[in-house]
């Protein structure tokens, strides 16, 4: 009998250990941190073997098979040591598809990734039986074992496209790649590129990459590592043969002289960034043949995603937005520059070594006054101290919202933005999200 061993008992790891169960391994699952009550009973009920706040080298090391959570990094002694035994590492998406004959829709990228994966699968759910899974909602491995739908659509991190062997999407998707998580690629941009690609290294000429032709990080890297797959690109500013762009208010996609008209005047998602998202969603759903009238009709009914530019409340001729999703500076970017009224900016949290010049012209132009919600807001202080004449710190959401609205006049808007990790103050951008709103609910 083959011993799968699960490193974290999160989402992806207890749908690992619940698949590896049903397809006859020997499970084992192995938590540093102590597990969740829920994921607990979960491997109580269908009896599969668990331990936390420890791993047990001895149990671990004889493993065929070592499935280990996107959070642990690859430097970790025990992954090492696991390495250096020649036992297999994989992510949940490798693993799982192994056990699918399912089409599979694979999305990656620094920004936009949560939401064109969310809008790929409204679109795709009209007309398909497609399940949406990987970095978001019930996990993949879960969904084989109990819904095995003939179609998915994963959003996948770096951190998954690191531990992939034979995985392949049959249609993979780059949003956009720009500095991101670099402490995990020991600061070296190159290897963080590297990683986003992965997800079309295993690709045929029978299979589809769908990207950004704007973005020069990507079209640089396809010059230098020419992809397997077919090419389609999509742009705004430039016209694409065999991909989707931009031409005054609409977006035209053509794929093998197959074309469709889509009018971007009723997008349900507003600015720059959510015409490439839908761009990318549209050429994956006219890929898989869905009528163009569905496609248009999903773009405009699309509710968008929790945390992500999100229109909380108006008060007093206030608008508040969560953007707590935003984790890097390019999120924040697209963020600021959606705004078109004098802003609040609420910003902060672990800096993964961030560069905030992007930055600089849209907080001259549109923010009024910057509130730093970080254990550590120093690099905060001295790069935007001098731009805005309102600078404050605090380490608590609620005093954070209270002083926004104290210095925020009817006609502005209040953005919590941050452009970092959480993980100082919060369990997670959704927690940090959730306090802002509940905040803001409270004035």
């Amino acid at each position: 009998m083959k011993k799968l061993v699960v490193l974290g008992a999160g989402e992806s790891g207890v749908g690992a250990a619940l698949l590896g169960k049903a397809k006859g391994y020997q499970v084992f699952v192995s938590d540093n941190q102590k597990i969740k009550e829920k994921y607990k009973q979960v491997l109580i009920h269908n009896e599969i073997e668990w331990e936390d706040e420890k791993h047990s080298e001895d149990k671990i090391l004889n493993a065929n098979i070592v499935m280990k959570s996107p959070g642990i990094p690859n430097k970790v002694p025990l992954v090492k040591q696991i390495h250096e035994k020649g036992i297999t590492v994989v992510s949940e998406i490798e693993f799982a598809s192994k056990f699918t004959k399912a089409c599979i829709v694979g999305i990656t990228g620094s920004n936009g990734k949560t939401t064109t994966a969310t809008l790929t699968h409204h679109i795709l759910k009209q007309e398909l039986n497609v399940g949406l899974a990987g970095n978001i909602g019930d996990s993949f491995a879960k969904q084989i074992l109990e819904d095995d739908f003939e179609n998915y659509v994963l959003e996948i991190s770096s951190f998954q496209l690191d531990d992939i062997v034979d995985f392949k999407p049959k249609i993979a998707v780059i949003t956009n790649i720009t500095p991101d998580h670099l402490d995990r690629y020991d600061y070296q941009f190159e290897n963080y590129i590297a990683s986003k690609f992965r997800i079309a290294m295993n690709q045929t000429k029978d299979d589809y990459l769908i990207y950004d032709a704007d973005d020069e990080v990507i079209t640089n890297h396809l010059k230098n590592n020419p992809a397997q797959s077919k090419l389609l690109p999509f742009s705004l500013t430039k016209t694409i043969e065999n991909g989707a762009y931009l031409d005054k208010e609409e977006i035209i996609i053509t794929i093998d002289n197959n074309q469709i008209i889509m009018p971007t005047t009723n997008l349900a998602l507003e600015g720059k960034h959510n015409i490439k998202n839908a761009m990318a969603a549209s050429t994956v759903a006219h890929l898989l043949k869905i009528r163009k009238q569905t496609i248009r009709e999903s773009l405009e009914n699309f509710q968008g995603v929790e945390h992500r530019l999100e229109h909380v409340l108006k008060i007093n001729k206030v608008q508040y937005i969560n953007d707590s999703k935003a984790t890097n500076v390019n999120a924040t970017y697209y963020a600021l520059e959606s705004m078109d009224a004098p802003t609040v900016w609420i910003v902060g949290g672990v800096d993964k070594g961030n560069n905030y010049e992007e930055l600089f012209q849209f907080v001259n132009e549109k923010v009024k006054a910057i509130i730093c919600l970080g254990v550590d807001n120093e690099k905060l202080i001295n790069t935007f101290g001098g731009m805005v004449d309102i600078i404050i710190e605090t380490q608590f959401m609620s005093e954070a919202v209270k002083i926004a609205y104290k210095v925020a006049e009817a006609g502005d808007s209040v953005l919590l933005s941050p452009a970092c990790a959480s993980f100082d103050l919060f369990e997670n951008y959704e927690d940090r999200g959730r306090q802002f709103k509940n905040a803001v609910r409270n004035l």
